[in-house]
């Protein structure tokens, strides 16, 4: 809820979260020579696992 009273509908909500998301990966991105093999599978791992959730209709 803003400060005058109005509220941001979970569709907007959502959007900007997702928005916040993608430009903290981008800015947080770790250099892949850095990553064990087992830890660089578990991010892909990750990363395939929310971008099937981004894919899904909000509940």
């Amino acid at each position: 809820m803003t400060d005058n009273g109005e509220q941001i509908d979970r569709k907007t909500t959502r959007s900007i979260c997702d928005a916040v998301g993608e430009r903290l990966q981008q800015s947080l991105r770790p250099e892949p020579s850095r990553l064990s093999s087992h830890l660089q599978h578990l991010m892909d791992e990750l990363r395939k696992r929310d971008s099937e959730n981004r894919r899904r209709p909000p509940n």
